[in-house]
């Protein structure tokens, strides 16, 4: 039986992974990587991705921040992110297993996307039973 794919994200952290390589090393692991990627649409399972700016805007409550980053130091700086398309939580993991940057100091998390936001579901499902 054929299960729909769901849909994960990949969250790629972590500092600049070709810092500290020769020309050679950061040429060869660039083709590992695009090899990969390469892989990963041949099999047709990325439904997305990018590499995202080092500086932005960051909101939280009703201040605003500008970042300069990114801050090599913290491992929260996101450089990009692929959206893929997997039978489950289980492939996206080992998919992500298998980057060849992960030996490079990048970070890879993995997470489901959902439908609904919680919070959503939660404050609807309270208004149906005020409601009710």
């Amino acid at each position: 039986m054929k299960t729909s794919p769901t849909q994960h994200l990949l969250l790629f952290r972590g500092p600049d992974w070709d810092r500290g390589l020769s020309n050679d090393d950061a040429q060869r692991l660039l083709d590992k990587t695009m090899a990969w990627f390469d892989g990963l649409q041949t099999r047709c399972l990325v439904k997305g991705g990018h590499p995202l700016a080092r500086a932005g805007t960051l909101l939280s409550g009703k201040t605003e921040r500008r970042m300069d980053g990114p801050f090599c130091e913290s491992k929260e700086v996101i450089g990009g992110y692929l959206l893929l398309d997997t039978a489950d939580f289980d492939e996206a993991l080992a998919i992500a297993r298998t980057c060849p940057t992960l030996a490079h100091g990048i970070d890879i998390e993995v997470r489901p996307v959902l439908e609904e936001c919680p919070c959503f579901s939660r404050v609807m499902k309270q208004r149906e039973i005020a409601t009710a």
